[in-house]
């Protein structure tokens, strides 16, 4: 059995089983008491009651019994009061349906209300009145009223009691409809002078448990002679009546006659019905007995009428009979629709047969009158289908499409078969829920972009888009780049794809030189579930821009060696002399080359085509020429901005080979010499630079150094230890020194010439030996000497300064020495 859940709404092929169980209970069962366990006598389990949604549905708008799905039990839910449930009928009952869904299941439950005793019979008057003749024979009989009692069966009246019965009994007299007819026979002859009022009680008993009575007095006024009753012409009289005819209407006529003469021939016409609501329907005009419609008749409430009509004269004799009213159905009532389960959804995928709301309708007219065709609008993937008396199911006859039509406003319209027909109608609203039936849909079958080469990376290149006809999450697309590869390295090393908007992103920068375009695959992919995708290809274009200069073939420029193009001096105007050939990497315009002379030893002789690069002479060469001629071609592109390039080609104007051999010597010297000259140059400057650094390191260190040794001694407190200079001696204790001891300072003056020249110095140490003392020597210090003390650092460094400044114009002069 097929099944779908959308939207916690359930939808259901049609599977419906039809099931009848019947109970029985008593009428005033209390509330919330057992009906009857339908879960066990349906068969069914008390899960499949939960999930399937059990329900009692039911055309009355009470509901007496009520459905405990826990338990799969019926319960008493309001007390039952079979007579005011069933009025007219003997037997009374609940009829109903339980009805499951996931699947569509339903069964019929009866529950028969029996009757207890609980209403005693009950006469519509207190008392009744008859004047009877004094002359009235014995055996005749006078009407009486029927009790009536509401309960049933043996419950309701089973017996009348007459007391006193001196001159009256009772004759019960069964009729067609089930009941009796009660008559008061006169037994004994009347004697007005002995007693002229008699007074009776008339009791009615029901055959219940507790037994129930009801009482009526009958007062009977004796008169004097009268011989004849009245009589009716008929017994049964039938009439026929439209329902809803008005008021006033005249339903048949009786006739009763009386053979006596005067006053005793004066009848007078009554209802004596008690039961049900004749009375309140009908009335007889007393003098000509005709029946009167004075209530508003109504077919579907009662269908038959019986009117027990009497007639007296003025002596007290009476005599009945009955009129059959049958009521015509006129048809007055519309049908009804009662949706006993719908869906308000559904979803587009659910297939053929699949039953979308259940109907009811009723009729309370009969025959062509009460028959109800129901049918819905065309066009539509609909169909309606009766399953059961005044049962329809909508279901689905097609395929649905949410894509197409979203929404149906589905109109369901019964009629009746009589005249004039009448009709209702009743509008269903279903929303198609989406299914992911779609994939997405590229605006184009392809896509081709371009780009500028160089681009920077991370550049919006353009963007894919693509739509999904269904709808919310099933309509949201998300881009993918798929797996492939460009020259062997993967796409996504090229491009990437923004998931959301489709915007495709350059990753890296594009070179028109190495990759003029490439192919990849885009995927869109919905949101559903399962997700559904479509891809598309895309070309990349890669434009080229000028970013290449042109290329020199011809002539090779070479570093070691000079290429020269011999011309003879025989050469006449637009000799060839050579080609300048040149290529461009680019492509387009950016690859279209021309030629120029920049720069050239005779202007005058040479020229140079603009799109070719031929070097021709312009004119006749003559022996004034020089042999060697320097012409500077400048070859350019056509892009924006453009690029170029310079070649040199050396010309030789001469007719021998030894001729032009010679002079190109010199050409190559100078062209070596001026190589050279830069390099050495270049090169002096930076060891001159080093030189400099390192010794300039090297004094600051030993300076720090000499300068903390001389902190350190000056701050301590050790004994002084005599010096005693070589060559020194001690005679006999005196302690003298026969040396005096001068230092003379060496300096260089020009460290290129590597010449000394000696100067003397400007202070003497003298130690002088005191002949007085012994082991005691006195230094006497006049003044200072350069090479006694540390000297300051403004003076080493002025002084390797110099030193450095001489050094570096040295080598400076030898470089350029050997440069020339």
């Amino acid at each position: 059995m097929n099944r779908q859940v959308l939207l916690c709404i359930s939808l259901f092929f049609i599977d419906s089983v039809f099931t009848q169980v019947s109970y029985s209970i008593p009428e005033e069962t209390p509330k919330g008491s057992l009906v009857g366990n339908v879960a066990q006598d349906l068969g069914l389990e008390i899960k499949r009651l939960i999930s399937g949604k059990a329900r009692i549905y039911t055309r009355s708008s009470e509901e007496n019994v009520e459905l405990n799905r826990e338990r799969g039990v019926l319960l008493v839910k309001e007390r039952i009061d079979r007579e005011a449930l069933c009025t007219e009928t003997a037997l009374c009952a609940l009829h109903f349906q339980i009805i499951l869904e996931n699947p569509m299941e339903f069964y019929t439950v009866t529950v028969h209300i029996t009757d207890v005793n609980d209403n005693a019979p009950t006469f519509d008057k207190a008392e009744m009145t008859f004047r009877i003749s004094e002359s009235a024979i014995t055996g005749a009989k006078f009407v009486l009223e029927r009790a009536e009692d509401l309960d049933a069966g043996n419950n309701g009246v089973q017996k009348y009691e007459l007391k006193p019965t001196q001159n009256f009994a009772l004759n019960l007299q069964s009729i067609a409809d089930g009941n009796k007819n009660v008559e008061m026979i006169l037994q004994k002859p009347l004697d007005r002078e002995k007693q002229e009022q008699i007074t009776l009680l008339l009791t009615a008993v029901d055959g219940g448990e507790p037994q129930m009575t009801g009482t009526m007095l009958i007062v009977i006024t004796v008169l004097d002679v009268n011989d004849n009753a009245p009589v009716f012409t008929q017994q049964t009289y039938e009439a026929t009546v439209r329902e809803n005819s008005p008021k006033g209407t005249v339903v048949a006529t009786v006739t009763a006659s009386d053979a006596d003469q005067g006053s005793n021939s004066k009848i007078t016409y009554s209802i004596r019905n008690t039961l049900g609501n004749v009375r309140k329907m009908f009335e007889v005009d007393q003098e000509n007995g005709d029946v009167i419609l004075i209530g508003n008749i109504d077919y579907e409430k009662s269908k038959r009428f019986q009117v027990n009509l009497g007639a007296s004269d003025d002596g007290g004799l009476t005599d009945s009979c009955k009129l059959i009213v049958e009521v015509q159905d006129v048809n007055d009532n519309t049908p009804e629709i009662n949706i006993m389960s719908k869906s308000t959804v559904i979803s587009e995928d659910a297939g053929i047969n699949t039953v979308v709301t259940m109907i009811n309708t009723e009729d309370a007219d009969s025959g062509e009158n009460g028959n109800v065709k129901c049918f819905i609008s065309e066009n539509i993937p609909f169909v309606l289908k009766s399953s059961t008396n005044n049962f329809f199911s909508l279901v689905t006859d097609s395929d649905l499409d949410r894509e197409r039509v979203s929404k149906y406003n589905i109109t369901v319209t019964c009629s009746d078969e009589g005249v004039p027909s009448l009709s209702s109608s009743v509008t269903l609203t279903l929303q198609i829920s989406d299914v992911n039936d779609n994939a997405p849909v590229f605006e184009r079958s392809s896509y081709e972009a371009y780009i500028v080469e160089n681009n920077t990376p991370g550049l919006s290149i353009f963007t894919v888009k693509a739509t999904d006809a269904d709808w919310n999450q099933n309509a949201r697309v998300s881009y993918i780049l798929e797996d492939s590869s460009v020259n062997g390295v993967p796409v996504s090393s090229y491009v990437s794809v923004s998931a959301d908007s489709g915007v495709i992103h350059a990753v890296r920068s594009f070179d028109y030189e190495q990759i003029k375009d490439f192919l990849f695959r885009v995927k869109a992919q919905d949101g559903g579930s399962p997700p559904l995708s479509s891809n598309v290809t895309v070309e990349i274009l890669i434009q080229d821009q000028n970013d290449n200069p042109p290329q020199v073939l011809y002539p090779v420029q070479t570093g070691g060696s000079v290429v020269a193009e011999m011309v003879p001096r025989s050469a006449d105007v637009g000799y060839l002399v050579t080609k300048v050939v040149a290529v461009d990497v680019d492509s387009g315009q950016n690859a279209w080359l021309s030629y120029k002379l920049q720069k050239s030893t005779d202007r005058a002789l040479f020229e140079v085509g603009l799109q070719n690069g031929e070097i021709r002479t312009i004119r006749q060469v003559t022996d004034k020429d020089a042999v060697k001629q320097r012409l500077t071609v400048i070859v350019e592109d056509n892009g924006q901005p453009s690029r170029s390039a310079t070649v040199i080609v050396n010309v030789a104007v001469a007719d021998s080979f030894p001729e032009v051999l010679s002079e190109f010597v010199d050409f190559t010297h100078d062209k070596e010499y001026n190589d050279n000259m830069t390099f050495y140059l270049v090169l002096a400057l930076v060891v001159v630079s080093f030189l400099f650094i390192t010794c300039l390191v090297a004094i600051i260190s030993v300076k720090i150094y000499r300068w903390r040794q001389s902190r350190i001694l000056y701050h301590s407190n050790l004994p002084v230890i005599p010096y005693y200079p070589p060559r020194y001696s001690d005679t006999m204790g005196t302690g003298t020194l026969p040396h005096v001891y001068n230092y003379e300072v060496c300096r260089t003056t020009d460290s290129r010439k590597s010449d000394c020249k000696f100067g003397r110095a400007g202070s003497q140490n003298v130690l002088i030996m005191d002949p007085g003392s012994t082991g005691t020597m006195q230094r006497i210090q006049s003044e200072k000497s350069i090479l006694d003390e540390p000297d300051s650092p403004l003076e080493v460094s002025f002084t390797f300064l110099s030193l450095f400044w001489s050094i570096s114009k040295n080598v400076i002069l030898t470089c350029s020495d050997f440069s020339y």
